[in-house]
C-alpha cells in the first residue's frame, strides 16, 4: 500500500520479483506444500496456531516454517538497504481487530489474497468469486480513502522493540529444527503437528526456509503487495505494482503447466468449497480489513521485519482469529462454510466499515 519505490522497485524488479515468487510457490507445492497452497499466509498462520495448541482441528496443525522465513529474510534485507526503522502506535487495537477480521474472512474463502492467485494459476473455479470478492472488499477501501480515511501515523520506538517479530521468527525457526518429527505420529516434540490433512503436506525443511528467505527479501525490496497492487486498478496512479501480480500469476500459471498440477474446474479443488457466495464474502470482509490495515497479509509480515510493530500487531490478530476460527465454528472445510459464518460475517463487515467511517480525517 505504500508509494515509496526502493532501489528494487521499478517496473522491471517487480516483473521479476512477482514471477519468481509465483514460480516458487508452485515449485513449494510440488516439493510437498498442500496443491494451490505453496504458500498462504492465512492458512499457515492457522496452521501455525494449531501447531502452538491454540486450537485442535487435527488436520490443520503444523508450524510452517515459511512465516517466520518471510520476517527474517524482509529484516535482512530491511538492515542491508537501511530501511528498518522501529515505529509503533498507529491504533494498534483497531489494527489487532482488523487482524481478525481478515483472517475470518480469508478462512471463510481458504485463503489469503496470494492464494486467490495460486487456486486461479492451479484452475480452481471458485477462487473467481473470491478474486470478485476481494476487487469488492479493496473497492470499499478506496473509496474510505477517497473520504479521508487514516489511522494515526505511528511514533518512532526502540530498536529493540522494532526487532520484536524478528526476533519471535527467529525463535519459531530455531525450535523447528531443534524439534524432530516422531516417526509414528509425525508430532514434533512439544508441538502439535498434524498427521493427515492439509497439515501433513510440507515441503522439506530446508526448501521450505530457502524459498521463504527469498520470498521475503523480494517482497521486502520490490514492496510487492497483492492488495496494493489491486487498489491501484481504482487509483489509477502508480500502477507499476500491479505488473508484480500479473507476472506472479503468469509464472505460477506456467509452472502449474508443466507440472502437471494444473487441474480445472469448480468441483474437487483442494482445500476448497464450491459455496460461492461465501466464498465471494469471506474475500469482501478480508479485502476491505487488509485494504484498512495498509495492505496484504504477506506485506504486513514484510512491514514487521522492517521494525513495524503495527504491521506486527495486525500479523497477531490474524493468529488469534486463526486459532477462533477453527475453536467457534468460523471456518470453511471443503464441505462449506462453517456454523457460525454468517455471524462472523455480519459482525467483523459491519466492524470494517465502523473502523473506515469513523477514522476519516475531514476539514
Amino acid at each position: 500500500m505504500e508509494a515509496k519505490q526502493s532501489l528494487f522497485g521499478g517496473k522491471g524488479e517487480i516483473l521479476i520479483a512477482g514471477a519468481i515468487i509465483g514460480l516458487a510457490a508452485v515449485l513449494l507445492q510440488y516439493a510437498g506444500n498442500p496443491a494451490n497452497m505453496g504458500v498462504c499466509v492465512a492458512c499457515f498462520l492457522r496452521d501455525i496456531a494449531g501447531a502452538l495448541g491454540l486450537h485442535r482441528a487435527a488436520p490443520v496443525q503444523y508450524l510452517r516454517p515459511e512465516i517466520p522465513a518471510f520476517v527474517l529474510g524482509s529484516v535482512a534485507a530491511a538492515m542491508v538497504g537501511g530501511e528498518f526503522r522501529a515505529r509503533a502506535g498507529s491504533a494498534p487495537v483497531l489494527r489487532f481487530f482488523l487482524g481478525m477480521a481478515a483472517m475470518a474472512g480469508a478462512l471463510i474463502f481458504l485463503g489469503c489474497p496470494w492464494r486467490v492467485l495460486l487456486r486461479l494459476a492451479g484452475g480452481d473455479g471458485n477462487a473467481l468469486f473470491g478474486m470478485a470478492g476481494l476487487l469488492t472488499g479493496i473497492f470499499m477501501g478506496h473509496r474510505f480513502y477517497k473520504a479521508g480515511f487514516a489511522l494515526p501515523a505511528s511514533q518512532t520506538q526502540s530498536t529493540l522493540s522494532g526487532l520484536a517479530m524478528p526476533l519471535a521468527a527467529l525463535g519459531f525457526l530455531v525450535m523447528r529444527f531443534l524439534l524432530s518429527p516422531d516417526p509414528e505420529t509425525g508430532s514434533l516434540g512439544w508441538l502439535w503437528a498434524s498427521a493427515k490433512g492439509p497439515g501433513a503436506a510440507h515441503a522439506p525443511l530446508l526448501a521450505s526456509v530457502g524459498v521463504g528467505l527469498l520470498i521475503g527479501v523480494l517482497a521486502q525490496r520490490s514492496r510487492f503487495c497483492t492488495v496494493g497492487s489491486l487498489r491501484e486498478l481504482f487509483t489509477l496512479r502508480q500502477m507499476h505494482l500491479i505488473y508484480g501480480v500479473a507476472t506472479f500469476l503468469l509464472a505460477a500459471f506456467i509452472g502449474n503447466l508443466v507440472l502437471g498440477q494444473f487441474h480445472p474446474g469448480f468441483e474437487g479443488q483442494p482445500v476448497a468449497h464450491t459455496a460461492s457466495l461465501w466464498n465471494f464474502l469471506g474475500m469482501v470482509v478480508a479485502g476491505l480489513a487488509f485494504s484498512l490495515a495498509g495492505g496484504c497479509p504477506g506485506r504486513q509480515l514484510i512491514l514487521s521485519g522492517e521494525g513495524s510493530n503495527d504491521a506486527g500487531v495486525f500479523v497477531l490478530g490474524m493468529l488469534t482469529a486463526g486459532a477462533m476460527a477453527h475453536n467457534m465454528g468460523w471456518a470453511s472445510s471443503p464441505a462449506g462454510p462453517g456454523p457460525n459464518a454468517l455471524a462472523v460475517v455480519v459482525v467483523s463487515l459491519s466492524f470494517c466499515i465502523a473502523v473506515g467511517f469513523f477514522n476519516r480525517k475531514t476539514a
